[in-house]
């Protein structure tokens, strides 16, 4: 379980000039979700469609905001999400940025991500479950709950799942505290749609759908470009055109996982720089140090058409 607690003020409602009317423009840049919008921008690497969406929700909220300090009506808006897509496509990263703007807009009065998976919520006994999914809930409170692989949370082929019990106290608290909890439901996107139909509770209180996208090929290849920047590490040249190469065959394999994957891959190049460092010896320079050559990514069993991932790749 994930607890990310953030700490940006909620918004004040927007000041009006002597007319009555609204700076809509400094109404959206005193809100500071321009900054969020931003920051989602430089994190994540393509995406267009799901920063559209968030961009979209962000702006209603400000506009509701605008709706409310005129007068007009403005009720508490539906904000339960469900976010679609494969593995490491970035939906826990929007998730914390969405609990962002949330409290930032003044619709969840903590601003913290609390993420989930079914073990957290579901027991193994009679009695087990409402206590644990309670005390997630209380913990949730005020923020956002991310529930990842959601669609685990029933299982209807083993008669003594307890998963149903926690699905009607989340359907509860989902419809009765709205106002105090923004719940983000997330997997893949075959298995979610499955899940919402035969759980059409849920269905009913999700109002924001968001599908992410798969990378392409050359996005993967800038993630892994800045990841290593990040960390100080840079690949040669000859290294560079060897990861375009790798991105392509390790898309072909199983539980290949997007970002994950690359992550995961650029964890691999770095330990075998390490070793070939540690095993030449002798003296080291800073461009030794921080230079990714080709072996180092040639090295990986991809190249010879091996698997190059242990399974928690494409966990979600």
């Amino acid at each position: 379980m994930l607890d990310a607690t953030l700490s940006a003020p909620t918004a004040a409602l927007p000041a009006r000039d002597a007319d009555g009317k609204l700076d809509l423009g400094a109404l959206f840049s005193d809100s500071e979700v321009p900054e969020f919008l931003a920051d989602l921008e430089a994190e994540l690497i393509g995406l267009k469609p799901v920063k559209r969406r968030i961009r979209e929700i962000a702006a209603h909220l400000v506009i509701g905001r605008a709706r409310e300090t005129l007068g007009l009506t403005a009720g508490a808006p539906t904000l339960h999400m469900a976010f679609t897509g494969n593995p490491g496509t970035g939906k826990t990263t929007v998730a914390l940025k969405m609990a962002q703007i949330l409290h930032r807009l003044g619709y969840v009065r903590r601003g913290h991500l609390v993420s989930v998976t079914r073990d957290d919520l579901v027991g193994q006994y009679i009695g087990h479950t409402a206590p644990k999914t309670k005390e997630i809930l209380k913990k949730a409170m005020g923020g956002v709950l991310f529930i990842d692989e959601a669609y685990y949370l029933y299982r209807p082929e083993n008669e003594r799942d307890y998963g149903q019990e926690a699905i009607e106290i989340l359907l509860q608290v989902m419809e009765n505290q709205r106002d105090d909890l923004v719940v983000i439901l997330a997997g893949y996107k075959d298995r979610m749609d499955r899940f919402f139909e035969s759980n059409p509770g849920f269905r009913s209180r999700i109002a924001h759908h968001i599908d992410f996208p798969d990378y392409e090929d050359d996005e993967l290849v800038a993630i892994a470009r800045t990841m290593a920047d990040a960390a100080d590490y840079r690949f040669s040249p000859e290294a560079d055109k060897a990861l375009v190469e790798y991105v392509t065959a390790r898309r072909g394999q199983p539980n290949f996982a997007n970002a994950r994957s690359i992550r995961n891959a650029l964890d691999r190049m770095r330990l075998r720089q390490s070793l070939r460092l540690f095993d030449a010896g002798g003296l080291a320079d800073r461009e030794a140090l921080e230079t990714l050559t080709e072996a180092d990514v040639r090295a990986s069993r991809v190249f010879s058409g091996g698997i190059d991932a242990p399974r928690a790749d494409a966990t979600a």
